[in-house]
């Protein structure tokens, strides 16, 4: 006898069980992932930071501080991050996030993404923020993975504003000439700690 059709659900059924919250955040005992807190106040700047969960070494390291955003820019990113992070969960079957204020938790590599857009757009000319959106639209992934970890080894704080690879992101990604500068060398190859960690989250093989 033939077996009854539709016993075994489809790949897309079976992420459809998958809980989340935010933008991807597995709904699990303190993952790793992000956190974009948006203030009550349409003045108040938005904060993003990284929560290393079970992975932290100890409780004193285990949030980061990654960066403040005035609100304007925040507001200049947010609907194009919204969008294109949702086109990556969606072909994941993974449920769509929406920004809202208070808390929005982030999947960890979403949010490496998101900080590498944030560094770039912190201290840069509000008239130029729209090509750093493109221009960071244009990047893949990995290519945002490895400038992430390029500069989150020694201007990755909240207080590093303007240094080092987060002024490399202002002019790299708020040029056009100048954002073929980077991406060249991010195509290269990713951090071999990065390599190393394996996938982590819920984006399969996009993990880095």
């Amino acid at each position: 006898m033939a077996k009854a059709a539709g016993n075994k659900p489809s790949p897309k059924a079976r992420a459809q069980v998958l809980h989340t919250l935010g933008f991807g955040v597995p709904a699990t005992s303190d993952p790793h992932h992000f956190k974009v807190v948006i203030p009550k106040a349409s003045t108040g700047k938005v904060q993003i930071s990284e929560h290393l969960g079970l992975q932290s070494a100890s409780n004193d390291n285990a949030v980061i501080d990654r960066v403040l955003l005035d609100r304007p820019r925040w507001t200049a990113i947010r609907a194009e991050v919204q969008r294109a992070f949702n086109a990556r969960l969606a072909a994941h079957g993974i449920k769509p996030g929406a920004w809202k204020v208070g808390d929005n938790p982030v999947d960890r590599l979403l949010g490496k993404e998101l900080c590498v857009l944030a560094w770039a757009v912190e201290q840069m000319e509000m008239e130029k923020i729209p090509v750093a959106v493109r221009n960071w639209l244009a990047l893949r992934p990995e290519e945002r993975w490895w400038l992430f970890g390029m500069t989150a080894m020694s201007t990755g704080g909240v207080m590093d504003a303007g240094k080092g690879w987060r002024a490399a992101l202002k002019h790299a990604l708020g040029d056009v000439a100048q954002s073929e500068l980077l991406a060249p060398r991010a195509r290269r190859g990713k951090p071999e700690q990065e390599v190393a960690q394996g996938s982590l989250g819920l984006f399969g093989n996009e993990a880095p």
